[in-house]
């Protein structure tokens, strides 16, 4: 199996690279590059006290589940590009990873145009993280743990369309229940997505599964990179959730608000 994966540059979607190509002979990696110091380095994010504050505890999570930033294996062929130059490529520069036989999007920019309609047409899965169709936009992880909703963190694996995370949908990730820092819990719920994307693509369920479209009624918050400030973040920080309160929220998750809900 040859798997393409249009990914970015962080130690959890490097995880996900070996995680695939523990699964396929070769996986090409088209990785937009942001910095590995959110919060210090300006970039997707502003640089200020209070995001360095926030980033540094994002870091520590990921570090903790994930490792530091590193090397791909030997068995994936890496393309570095900047954050957003994905919709300027022509078809012709990727062509040795337009003809895998499964494509993954995770954490890669909003991909328009040509690309978009080759990979539509090849059923690419997307990884959202967040619980569709509750949380959808940016930081979705993030803003369900400032509204109080643990129970509302983790993420969906969907089809790719031509719209913003608005996909159909083939089932849900959630992370187990556990008493843990929500910063934690946000990585963990990563690890449970890549988990059930590898699972199901190992047993042929993830081909056959019938998609749900989102009802967008049951939408609870849509948000934009600017809607996280540095005004949101310190409140945020102040009044972070203890471990118990985390738990006893998982704890209380209704299995009928997920589809398909895989738990790890």
């Amino acid at each position: 199996m040859t798997i393409t994966v249009f990914t970015s540059n962080q130690p959890r979607h490097t995880a996900l690279i070996e995680s695939l190509a523990g699964l396929a002979e070769t996986v090409y990696a088209v990785q937009e590059c942001n910095t590995v110091f959110p919060g210090e380095v300006p970039d997707f994010f502003r640089r200020s006290e209070v995001m360095q504050a926030y980033f540094r505890r994002v870091i520590d999570a990921e570090t903790e589940v994930f490792g530091r930033p590193r090397f791909a294996p030997a068995n994936a062929v890496q393309l570095p590009i900047k954050m957003g130059d994905l919709n300027r490529l022509e078809l012709d520069t990727l062509a040795p990873a337009l003809q895998s036989d499964v494509y993954v999007v995770f954490g890669a920019s909003y991909i328009r145009g040509p690309l978009c309609e080759f990979l539509i047409a090849r059923r690419t899965y997307n990884i959202h993280m967040g619980v569709s169709p509750y949380y959808r936009g940016s930081s979705t992880n993030f803003w369900a743990l400032y509204d109080e909703r643990p129970q509302y963190v983790g993420a969906t694996l969907h089809l790719l369309t031509d719209g913003l995370d608005s996909g159909p949908m083939l089932c849900h990730a959630l992370p187990a229940a556990d008493a843990v820092d929500p910063f934690l819990l946000g990585m963990r719920a990563v690890r449970a997505a890549h988990a059930a994307l590898v699972h199901h693509l190992a047993n042929g369920e993830l081909q056959t599964m019938p998609p749900v479209p989102q009802d967008k009624r049951r939408q609870l918050r849509y948000t934009r990179n600017a809607d996280f400030t540095d005004a949101v973040a310190a409140e945020y920080l102040d009044r972070l959730a203890p471990p118990e309160r985390v738990r006893a929220a998982l704890d209380a998750r209704n299995p009928a608000d997920f589809l398909h809900p895989f738990i790890a």
